[in-house]
């Protein structure tokens, strides 16, 4: 049961002009059961999936929090930084960071990202001006800890936010570091998406006497969400696609659009694909840089380009609102990255469409994925126009490839047998000459005896001579 508004919440007028101006007037199940705890002073372990507005959960009483200590002075000693919010990607990171000013536009905080890829020499002049909130990843922190170019001392709350993403990647080692460098006293707060026993062993280092909320069970997908699977050969996924994004299959509209794939190489090639095609495409994936990635996603959220071709790590933690649609080109293999992809449309109560074209290799995963879930996804066999054909995919199985070599080969046949009025054209003998068939017999002309003197004896190899010419002899 959710909150009438955020009102009854106890937040600042400034947070709540912010709101107001971003649209938001009711909270999620999350918002209203971590807000309060959270301006309570409890520590937090929080069980939310992508999309539930987790992050709001998080932030928004953390500015209510650090709102008495804000100031407009330029002097960097009055902006230490209070609030540190830990995430595993950049991508996250840089969500996060964007909803502390959207929701701080009306205060004094400020705040800043910090994440690698980029050159820590451009971070510094920021870190120098001073901070109240900062978000990063753990490397680069770690980084900036090492060139002293920042002080935590002051730190007064600590937010992991997508801690089992943080223990997937291997960040364990550096969080126990950054722990050991933050003041004892502070409150944290923790969210993960699930609670294995390395989350909740995670839990006992570093919270304090926690409450736990969850606000849907593990794996969950949303209800806002309309599923759908289209089964379709592999070597027709791409001209599906492209009808698809055209709107011109089965009236599906497409306006914006994020498509998964399994692989780097095919989330190139299928961008590439559908730029040709006259579709706004672009890639994100971990071959290209920073800048690259930034710039798509930017791209992306001002509706420059319409359709965001990404694989399931380079598009975790992305946070677009109003996303209607996500297509899985290439299905996981991995049943909770189904349920993670899904996650990007029909946020925070808004409608989202999801569809998966799934090919017969394909069928296995989709099995296990209704199991996670416990959902049966609507399915229908896809229909490919003739003139799609123009577009299909140059992927093709090795069976495929065997048919249409053997068809050219019967057509080939077929052609060698008609001609002029289905009148086969004769074949002329060549003359047999009965002498070829008899067996070998070598003459006694051609056996002759072996000396084996010549055989025991070495030839001398023929050498090449240098400019002075070979050494005369007697």
């Amino acid at each position: 049961m959710t909150t009438a508004s955020f009102d009854t919440l106890g937040l600042a007028p400034q947070i709540l002009k912010a709101l107001a101006e971003f649209g938001y007037t009711t909270p999620t199940p999350i918002q209203a059961q971590a807000i309060p705890l959270v301006l309570e002073g409890r520590d937090l372990m929080a069980g939310a999936q992508t999309g539930t507005g987790k992050t709001a959960a998080f932030v928004l009483p953390l500015l209510q929090k650090l709102l008495p200590l804000a100031s407009s002075s330029t002097s960097p000693a009055r902006h230490p930084v209070r609030a540190l919010i830990l995430t595993p990607t950049r991508e996250l990171a840089i969500q996060v960071e964007e909803s502390v000013k959207v929701y701080a536009k009306h205060t004094a905080l400020s705040s800043l990202v910090v994440f690698g890829g980029v050159d820590i020499k451009t971070q510094t002049p920021h870190l120098k001006t001073g901070v109240e909130i900062l978000v990063a990843t753990p490397g680069r922190l770690l980084d900036h800890i090492e060139q002293k170019t920042i002080n935590l001392s002051q730190v007064q709350m600590l937010v992991l936010d997508e801690a089992d993403r943080m223990l997937d990647m291997g960040f364990m080692p550096d969080l126990k570091r950054i722990l050991a460098l933050l003041p004892k006293q502070r409150q944290n707060l923790m969210f993960s998406a699930t609670f294995s026993n390395e989350i909740k062993k995670l839990s006992d280092d570093f919270l304090t006497n926690p409450t736990l909320i969850e606000v849907a069970r593990s794996n969950a997908t949303s209800d806002n969400v309309t599923q759908k699977v289209y089964h379709v050969v592999q070597a027709d996924k791409q001209a599906l696609l492209i009808q698809i994004l055209k709107n011109k299959y089965n009236n599906v509209n497409v306006s914006q659009v994020i498509i998964f794939t399994k692989t780097k190489l095919t989330a190139s090639r299928l961008s590439r694909a559908l730029e040709k095609e006259g579709i706004a495409a672009d890639a994100i994936h971990g071959d290209k840089s920073q800048q690259e990635r930034m710039a798509a996603l930017v791209a992306f959220k001002a509706g420059k380009i319409t359709t965001l071709v990404a694989t399931d790590v380079a598009a975790r933690g992305l946070d677009i609102s109003d996303l209607p649609m996500v297509i899985n080109y290439e299905i996981p293999s991995a049943p909770e990255d189904y349920v993670h992809r899904i996650g990007r449309t029909g946020r925070a109560g808004a409608s989202g469409a999801a569809i998966s074209l799934v090919s017969p290799d394909e069928e296995k995963y989709l099995v296990e994925i209704e199991k996670l879930i416990k959902h049966v996804i609507t399915k229908e066999e896809a229909v490919i126009e003739k003139s799609a054909n123009s577009y299909k995919s140059e992927t093709k199985s090795p069976k495929e490839y065997g048919a249409r070599e053997s068809s050219h080969r019967v057509n080939r046949n077929d052609s060698s047998k008609q001609n002029d009025g289905n009148v086969r054209t004769p074949r002329y003998k060549v003359a047999h000459d009965p002498w070829f068939d008899k067996p070998y017999e070598p003459s006694n002309s051609a056996i002759k005896p072996v000396n084996p003197t010549r055989l025991m004896s070495k030839s001398k190899a023929r050498v090449a001579a240098l400019l002075g010419g070979f050494k005369k002899t007697d």
